[in-house]
């Protein structure tokens, strides 16, 4: 089955471009673009779309806003199966938006001068369970906002071990799977495994949240 997109973005350019990069590839199929947040809630509930596009600054709702609702109904009403997954396009980096994004939840966090094959790989992540932020702000996002972050770093359910800090203390400092794979000697499949093992334990949504637990509680290098 193709990956169902709901795009919302309040530039009919910008909807129209995302649509076209989205609809070259054959297995992703955009069932709507909408102007503003209400619009992307409405078409969330009707559509059900396995990953939404969103804008930050949009009338009515904006997108951070909407992340957090979704993100919120999906704790509150588990019976209603899984949100979509959701990917932050944007024209804005600040580090308070995209910290505000991944805090609540959001697979992704795009430039909108990001290359049309990133988005298409942002939306793919996404679909897989999987993250993909920016190359540009990526270990400075969570370099610079984890600390203060203003939160208490979530205690895990059991200890990590030591492959699994190795593990998670790449993926912190920006490192792909296959990237980690090679700097640890292991194999790709280790490396999901470990992976896998540290999300159950941090109770993380994707590997974002891993990467900023690392940061918060010191255990990538460079930080006390």
């Amino acid at each position: 089955m193709p990956i169902s997109v709901v795009i919302a973005d309040d530039q009919e350019m910008v909807r129209m471009g995302f649509r076209m990069i989205l609809e070259s590839q054959h297995d992703i199929e955009v069932l709507d673009d909408v102007i503003d947040g209400r619009a992307a809630l409405d078409a969330v509930a009707r559509l059900r779309p396995d990953v939404l596009l969103l804008d930050i600054r949009m009338p009515a709702v904006d997108g951070l806003e909407v992340t957090r609702r979704l993100s919120e109904l999906a704790a509150a009403h588990p019976e209603h199966g899984p949100r979509p997954r959701i990917v932050i396009v944007t024209t804005f980096d600040l580090d308070e938006y995209v910290h505000a994004a991944l805090r609540d939840g959001a697979s992704g966090f795009l430039l909108k001068d990001a290359s049309p094959a990133l988005l298409v790989e942002a939306v793919r992540a996404a679909a897989a369970g999987d993250s993909l932020v920016s190359p540009a702000i990526t270990v400075r996002l969570l370099r610079r906002l984890a600390p203060a972050a203003g939160r208490p770093a979530r205690t895990p359910r059991d200890p990590l071990t030591e492959r699994e800090q190795d593990v998670v203390r790449a993926l912190a400092g920006g490192l792909t799977n296959a990237e980690i794979a090679g700097e640890l000697f292991v194999s790709l499949s280790t490396v999901k495994t470990h992976l896998a093992n540290v999300q159950h334990k941090l109770d993380a949504r994707n590997r974002v949240e891993i990467a900023a637990w690392a940061w918060e509680t010191g255990l990538v290098t460079g930080r006390s």
